[in-house]
């Protein structure tokens, strides 16, 4: 990471960010209160707590060092874009700088901006310096946070759905369990009640599984599934909950799209910055993306959520960040390890399935990984373990410019 402790700052700044405002307090290097004040959450107050820091620390913004929770968002970049050097720490240490204020544990938002301001005095190698980032980047994050948003959506929808499915129609889930497909959602719309559904014909049943793409099973197993006997349910109950899905398949539809549209953006992105010359680390997006297994889904989660220790090749970083580095606890001859769970959730979710993935195209990793069982550790484990060399060999084809050889993956020995 880019980090310089030598910077000579004359004044600190911390700032609690609010929903509707902002505090901000201003030390000097000896830990003297210069001043504080609040400011609103609008463009207007950016504006005047811009000015205001300005006019109170001067022409100057490398003397001034600015300390504060959020890694990123519309504060830090016009902080940034102004040139004052920003400083970020995780909550969970600065909850602890807070102990130093007050024994009793008084807090309030005036409180907080000192502890940050103090804390990055005293403690600056506790935070951590933030670069300004490429707009492609920070494109790249919204997409991917805006499609794991979409999928969670999807998933609610679509569970919600099997509960309807199973108090009325349950034998429909026998042949779509996640009551996920569009062919199921087709199905519904056409026919709601296991009755309607029950006088579809066989051509018809034909015509939409060819629609959809769907050969697992037959139109025959299908029209005879749906001839089977349907639950009692009191009178209006079956069409009570059928008026619920029809309510709900339009949701499903439209989540569906959007997720595509998503997808494509993605990818569409992904391909612009591996071909575009004036981004620093377009290279890194062709050489991630040739590893089996590091899809669309990885490659854009770990280049907006690990960005900075990608681009410093930092392993230790990114395995800190994936969540695959463990936590080792020891207090005189007492010693255990234990998984991390401060970690990039997001970042630690695309690691885990690109890694189930790429387990079953790489025969090193696959080795690894049936030892790893062996040895009688759960999947979970495994996985992780799999993971932490699979970012081994990210970081090292970073730091080579090479992109991924299957042949000399195979002859390579397990270390």
């Amino acid at each position: 990471m880019i980090e310089n402790f030598e910077i000579k700052m004359k004044f600190f700044v911390g700032i609690d960010l609010g929903g509707e405002d902002h505090k901000v307090c201003i030390i000097t290097e000896g830990g003297d209160i210069l001043c504080r004040s609040t400011f609103a959450h609008s463009g207007a107050g950016l504006d005047a707590l811009l000015n205001w820091l300005a006019q109170s620390t001067g022409p100057d913004p490398c003397a001034v060092g600015i300390g504060m929770e959020s890694p990123r968002g519309v504060m830090v970049e016009a902080l940034l874009e102004r040139k004052y050097s920003v400083f970020s720490i995780n909550p969970k240490q600065l909850d602890r700088f807070r102990d130093r204020f007050s024994v009793a544990g008084a807090k309030d938002d005036h409180r907080d901006a000192l502890v940050a301001a103090h804390s990055l005095r005293t403690d600056r190698p506790c935070f951590r310096r933030l670069v300004p980032e490429h707009p492609k980047v920070l494109r790249l994050r919204e997409l991917s946070r805006a499609d794991d948003q979409i999928k969670e959506e999807l998933q609610r929808a679509a569970n919600q759905l099997g509960d309807f499915l199973r108090r009325y129609f349950p034998s429909l889930l026998t042949l779509c369990p996640g009551a996920d497909e569009r062919w199921l959602w087709a199905l519904l719309e056409r026919a709601p009640l296991p009755s309607q559904a029950a006088r579809l014909t066989l051509s018809r049943l034909q015509k939409l599984l060819n629609q959809h793409r769907i050969r697992r099973f037959s139109a025959e197993h299908l029209h005879s599934l749906l001839q089977t006997k349907a639950l009692p349910l009191a009178p209006g109950s079956g069409e009570a909950i059928a008026e619920q899905v029809m309510l709900l398949l339009p949701r499903l539809v439209l989540l569906r799209q959007q997720k595509s549209e998503l997808d494509e953006k993605t990818d569409q992105l992904l391909e612009e910055m591996a071909s575009d010359e004036n981004y620093p680390e377009h290279r890194d997006v062709t050489i991630l993306r040739s590893v089996p297994g590091l899809g669309r889904v990885f490659s854009a989660t770990v280049l907006s959520e690990a960005h900075q220790a990608l681009t410093d090749r930092d392993y230790r970083a990114l395995r800190g960040l994936a969540g695959v580095a463990p936590v080792t606890r020891q207090s005189g001859k007492s010693r255990r390890t234990s998984m991390r769970r401060a970690c990039n959730r997001r970042f630690r979710t695309a690691l885990h399935n690109a890694t189930a993935v790429h387990v079953q195209y790489d025969e090193r990793a696959r080795r690894q990984y049936a030892e790893l069982r062996r040895q009688k550790h759960t999947h979970g484990r495994a996985l992780r373990g799999v993971g932490d060399r699979l970012l081994a060999l990210v970081i090292s084809m970073l730091k080579h410019g090479t992109l991924y050889d299957a042949e000399r993956r195979k002859v390579a020995t397990v270390t």
